[in-house]
């Protein structure tokens, strides 16, 4: 028990199913099947996304170009199945690469350039979505393939494929996190950059590396959104970065960098996407839900900022409590 309560998903894992309990008690439509099979196509993309995200939080960045990233590879897998003849799969090979390039973009101009990645991918945001409208006159490119929505809306054995892709990449994650040197110099960085330096990992490198998994994982979630909906436009993504970000906060990535679970980004995406869905399945207006997702953004942000404060605060309760009992003990040992 003690090994469960001090895991880093423990509180990710309560936090989503609280959350599903209270939107439970507000609607009997949250159970239904069609809801469930709609919630687990929902959380896909933004579960994916913030594998990336919190790769980016782990070195101590942050990326806010997901969104506009999403805009302009759309419009790019889109446009190359149906007006510029490519074939589907090389299409596909096509996004994930110019995904993990604009990634390192921004984590070239942020390690060697030597701009903090609030700024460049600020920028980013900006200018990736301005480009995607530059494609096709700014308007949406529909029906671009019809091998599309199976990719999306698929199922094997029964199970829907996103289901699939957030086992893979999540498990490939973890592995990376976990038991690769890139993943352990992405903790050191974040940690302690001076310090990673001189125990011999390249500090610049690494926050690169960081960054070309976000891109990478923005064109996975880019594909798929495509998918979703057989079509690309220079609109699609907008948000979708801060709930990545959310998620990655929410599952205990802390902003400061080198700490927090990957895995437990899932359940804060699972947290951020049942919120959502039950303010849906209430008729809340959606002006009402940016202002929800907002305050979520705050708390989680105020939790890990506070997380210090809280487990000392918790330490020195324990301690009191501790001589407390020592103090009575030897009360009744003098008795």
């Amino acid at each position: 028990m003690k090994r469960w309560l001090s895991s880093p998903l423990t509180g990710p894992v309560v936090a989503t199913i609280v959350v599903a309990l209270l939107v439970m008690s507000t609607t009997n439509r949250f159970l239904v099947g069609g809801n469930l099979n709609n919630l687990a196509l929902q959380v896909s993309i933004v579960a994916l996304l913030a594998i990336g995200s919190t790769a980016v939080i782990f070195i101590g960045g942050i990326d806010l170009s997901p969104g506009s990233m999403i805009a302009l590879l759309t419009m790019i897998l889109a446009s190359c199945l149906k007006f510029w003849g490519v074939g589907f799969w090389p299409a596909i090979l096509i996004t994930l690469v110019l995904g993990a390039g604009i990634g390192a973009l921004n984590g070239f101009i942020t390690a060697y350039g030597r701009i903090p990645a609030f700024i460049t991918t600020l920028a980013g945001l900006s200018a990736y979505r301005g480009i995607a409208f530059m494609f096709n006159n700014g308007s949406p490119v529909f029906d671009a393939s019809t091998q599309l929505e199976p990719l999306f809306y698929g199922h094997v054995l029964g199970i829907p494929l996103p289901f699939f892709y957030i086992v893979a990449f999540f498990a490939a994650a973890h592995w990376l996190m976990r038991h690769m040197r890139l993943g352990r110099a992405i903790y050191a960085v974040g940690g302690n950059a001076n310090a990673a330096r001189l125990s011999g990992v390249n500090v610049k490198r690494t926050q690169l590396y960081a960054f070309v998994v976000a891109g990478f994982m923005t064109a996975v979630g880019a594909v798929l959104m495509a998918a979703r909906l057989n079509s690309g436009s220079p609109n699609y993504g907008t948000g979708l970065e801060l709930q990545a970000i959310a998620a990655a906060v929410i599952g205990g990535a802390s902003l400061s960098g080198g700490r927090g679970d990957i895995r437990a980004s899932l359940f804060g995406a699972l947290t951020i996407t049942i919120v959502q869905n039950g303010l849906n399945l209430n008729a809340v207006p959606t002006s009402t839900q940016n202002v929800v997702i907002g305050i979520i953004i705050v708390l989680a942000v105020g939790i890990d900022m506070w997380r210090d404060e809280l487990s000392r605060i918790a330490l020195f309760a324990r301690l009191r409590g501790a001589t407390a009992r020592n103090d009575v003990n030897r009360e009744g040992e003098q008795k």
